[in-house]
């Protein structure tokens, strides 16, 4: 029951990342997407778009991390214990980017807590799965 739930946590938190590996790297240069960001205007999104380029592509990568290790986990035996381990890692390193987050000021508290919610209930459970 607890690997299920910790399952499906951890692929909502991949399926989240790889949404906002879409709007960093697909889309950012749209107004709806750089408004979201706080962005102030086009040439600013102009600007930071080789820098969201970039970050959206981690973002993704630890989607993938996160994917594939829950693929091992539910294989099983020594592969399964491989696969929670990097299934752990990669939404712990998006946890700790939330956290991260929250040291750039207080307006990025709602983000980061968007982006933090899902990893961390992920790992817990993932630990105790």
């Amino acid at each position: 029951m607890i690997a299920t739930l910790a399952t499906l946590v951890a692929a909502l938190a991949a399926a989240l990342h790889v949404y906002i590996f879409a709007m960093e790297s697909i889309t950012w240069r749209t107004p709806a997407t750089w408004k979201r960001f706080g962005v102030a205007d086009q040439a600013a999104a102009d600007t930071t778009a080789p820098m969201a380029y970039n970050q959206g592509f981690y973002n993704l990568f630890l989607a993938i991390g996160t994917i594939v290790g829950l693929v091992l986990f539910a294989i099983g035996g020594d592969v399964g214990l491989a696969g929670r381990v990097l299934a752990i890692f990669s939404v712990g390193s998006m946890l700790a980017a939330a956290i991260v987050l929250t040291t750039s000021g207080r307006r990025y508290l709602r983000a980061a807590a968007i982006q933090g919610t899902l990893p961390l209930i992920a790992v817990v459970l993932l630990i105790f799965a």
